[in-house]
Parts: C-alpha cells; sequence; structure tokens
C-alpha cells in the first residue's frame, strides 16, 4: 500500500498514542503539517532530531508529541528551552492542553517572574519545564533544580538562542543534563555555530527540513516602500487607515517603540506595546489584548518576532529593517500563518538598498517596490476594493486594500 502523503495524512497514520489522538480530536486538530508530518514519527522512534522549519509551522507540536507520549509511558522529565518568556508561554499553552489529560505537569522559568513561585511549581514536581537560558542558571547556581532526571532535552528557535548571545547558558545546561538523552533542536536556519552543537552533543541526529534555511512564508505577499525617515509615521497612519484588521508592527529599539506607540495613541488607535524596557505583566497584557483584539495595533522590537503566536495578523510592518537580516524572515512569519495569506511591509530609506539586497539574497526572492501612497487622505486612482473576506470595520472606514501602486525593483 501507497503511504499517504504529508497532504493527506492524519495524526491517526503517524504512531500517536490513541490517548493523544484523542485530545487532538477534542482540539479539532487532525491534519499534521508538513514538520509534523515528517518529525512525529522520528521523535517517537527516540531519534535525536534538527528540524529545519519556518515560524508559524507547527514546530511546537512536531517535538511537543513525541515528548508527551515518551513521559506518558516512561519515567523521567523533558526540558524545554526557548529564547523569550513571549514563546515560553506560547509553548507551555500549546502543551499544556495535552499534559493535562495525560496528568503530567508543567512549568515555565522566565525572568521577570518570582522565583518563589517558580520554587512553588518545582514542589508540584512537574514532567516538563520550559525555561529560558538565563533564569534556568540562576535556579541551578541556586540549586532549586536538578537536571538530572532529564531524558528529552528540546532546544526551540536554537538560532535565536545564539543570535541573542545565550552560547554561553546553553553551553552550561548541556554539560549538566544526563548524556542519555534524547534532544530535539529546532530553528529556522542552521548557522554554523548549531552544526558544532549538533556535532557535540547529539546523537546521529537526523535532519528534517521542510523549506530551505532562511525561506520566508510562502503565502506572505512582500513589498517595501522606498521612503524618507520623517515620512514614516504618516505612511503608517495610512496604511493602518487601509488594513482594517490586527496590524503588528516592528521598530529597532525599545525607545522607537515607545515613541512610535505614544504618536499612534494621540491619533487614536487602539495599541500597545512589547519590548525589554516593559514589565513581564505588562508585556503578558499587551499579548493577551492583541490577541483578543482588544489591541488592533501592536508595536514591538525583535523581541516579539518569534513569541506571539495569533492566527490572524493580517500585515506585518517593519517600521525600521532589523539588525540581523535572518530577522526579518522571523518577522514576517508572523502572518501568513497556518496557511492563510499575509502581507509584510517594510520601510527602506534610500541609504539601506544594500540591506535589502542583503534580505533578499537570504529568502532568495526580490522584495517588491511599491509606490508611496498619496497622504492627503483621498484614494490612489488605481485603487480597487478588497472582497476576499470580510472584516471588522475600525477607523478609516471599508473594506480596502492598500492604495498603492506595485512594481519590480
Amino acid at each position: 500500500m501507497t503511504p499517504p502523503s504529508e497532504h493527506t495524512a492524519q495524526f491517526s497514520s503517524l504512531g500517536i498514542s490513541p490517548e493523544i489522538l484523542s485530545v487532538l480530536e477534542t482540539m479539532k486538530i487532525t491534519i499534521p503539517t508538513p514538520i509534523q508530518h515528517k518529525a512525529i514519527p522520528a521523535g517517537l522512534e527516540g531519534k535525536d532530531m534538527i528540524g529545519i522549519a519556518q515560524t508559524g509551522t507547527g514546530k511546537t507540536l512536531a517535538f511537543g508529541i513525541p515528548l508527551l507520549q515518551k513521559l506518558s509511558k516512561e519515567k523521567g522529565r523533558a526540558l524545554i528551552i526557548v529564547p523569550t518568556r513571549e514563546l515560553a508561554q506560547q509553548v507551555e499553552d500549546s502543551l499544556k492542553k495535552i499534559a493535562m489529560k495525560l496528568n503530567i505537569g508543567t512549568a515555565v522559568f522566565i525572568g521577570g517572574a518570582s522565583m518563589g513561585l517558580q520554587r512553588q511549581m518545582l514542589r508540584r514536581n512537574p514532567r516538563i519545564l520550559i525555561a529560558t537560558p538565563g533564569r534556568l542558571i540562576d535556579h541551578l547556581e541556586q540549586r532549586t533544580v536538578t537536571l538530572r532526571e532529564v531524558t528529552v532535552l528540546v532546544l526551540d528557535e536554537a538560532d535565536r538562542m545564539l543570535d541573542m548571545g545565550f552560547a554561553p547558558q546553553i553551553q552550561k545546561i548541556l554539560k549538566v543534563v544526563p548524556t542519555d538523552r534524547q534532544t530535539l533542536l529546532f530553528s529556522a536556519t542552521m548557522p554554523l555555530a548549531i552544526s558544532q552543537i549538533a556535532a557535540t552533543h547529539m546523537r546521529l541526529p537526523i535532519r528534517i527540513e521542510v523549506a530551505p534555511a532562511g525561506t520566508a512564508a510562502e503565502r506572505v505577499e512582500q513589498h517595501m516602500i522606498v521612503l524618507a525617515k520623517n515620512d514614516k509615521i504618516a505612511i503608517l497612519d495610512k496604511l493602518l487607515k487601509d488594513y482594517l484588521s490586527t496590524v503588528l508592527v516592528f521598530v529597532r529599539t525599545k525607545h522607537g517603540a515607545k515613541k512610535v506607540t505614544e504618536t499612534l495613541k494621540k491619533m487614536g488607535y487602539s495599541i500597545a506595546e512589547i519590548h525589554s524596557n516593559r514589565s513581564l505583566p505588562q508585556r503578558r497584557e499587551a499579548l493577551a489584548g492583541f490577541k483578543s483584539g482588544r489591541y488592533r495595533v501592536l508595536i514591538a522590537t525583535d523581541i516579539a518576532a518569534r513569541g506571539i503566536d495569533v492566527s490572524d495578523i493580517e500585515l506585518v510592518v517593519n517600521f525600521d529593517l532589523p539588525d540581523n537580516p535572518e530577522d526579518y524572515v522571523h518577522r514576517i512569519g508572523r502572518t501568513g500563518r497556518a496557511g492563510k495569506a499575509g502581507q509584510a511591509i517594510s520601510f527602506v530609506t534610500p541609504d539601506q538598498r544594500n540591506e535589502i539586497h542583503t534580505i533578499e539574497r537570504l529568502i532568495r526572492t526580490p522584495i517588491a517596490t511599491s509606490e508611496i501612497p498619496p497622504l492627503g487622505g483621498g484614494s490612489h486612482p488605481t485603487h480597487t476594493p478588497r472582497t476576499d473576506r470580510p472584516r471588522p470595520q475600525h477607523r478609516g472606514g471599508g473594506n480596502r486594500r492598500p492604495a498603492f501602486r506595485r512594481h519590480r525593483s
């Protein structure tokens, strides 16, 4: 019999236990994504694995289902290391729905949260620990946690952790987890440093790649607008009137995020901000409000590029280009998730052409150049209504597509 393809297979064909399949069915999750289709069977066999996939492709369940099934049948603990607080919370939210049904406890160790409360979590003997590197090192140094029982280690968004300077912490953690373990490493790109981790700390890992490293989300339509720096706010205002659903805006610095947020608030937009100057409760409130629709616009630094799991972000705006070209892939990966279409628009000043060319080489495709939309409030002559789906009515009136023309650079 011909095996089912990744486009027709269901979770029931991957070797998953009936208990987990029942939970997935209750959650109305039946068709695995490509990374899940390829990674879950290998993970269930206990193999070490390097998974290369874009953000928004279902990586959490790709490593989560195998580790949950292993813990449901054997003693031990799983340790999941992630780069940011937001991603840690997102991973727990995804796994907890299944873990609770299997009577497997979870705990999250992140900076900005109470060490005392985290110590209380440990007294309940959680079998899945989800942690950012710095806070886990804090617990190890204070001897509030032991990793001797870890049988599965997951390094999620490994490239991002290295980009953020966590290599020393990762090395410390790798020295204290048992060598007799399964290691699952997931990343959107495959820099040399990750290859070195794999060679040193993994046992004959298989490599699963569902898209070439650096590939931008397939269903994201990308454009750039070449403009003067002083025109950015006016153009952003114009876009927010044209795109009437949720919009995520990336800026380079936390001070820039605060400034843009304050300016747009004065213009009447429902808006929140997330960056390293915001406290953990403030960041949680901003994300929750963005997900629920209380805030239509979220202003973020790259701290949020891989930590926002919102399925219906219509537009990502790169108000500033990222410092690292690879962060461009992760930023635009916040839209066009789960097979849906999305839009990404980058503001580019004339002196940033080389930065754009570097990004285009990374994603292996040119980015369309768009003309500056008119700032007088009227529609562009080539403007046509958008009728493909209904959208909530916010300020700006009417369901409209951005009022500007596109051409190739």
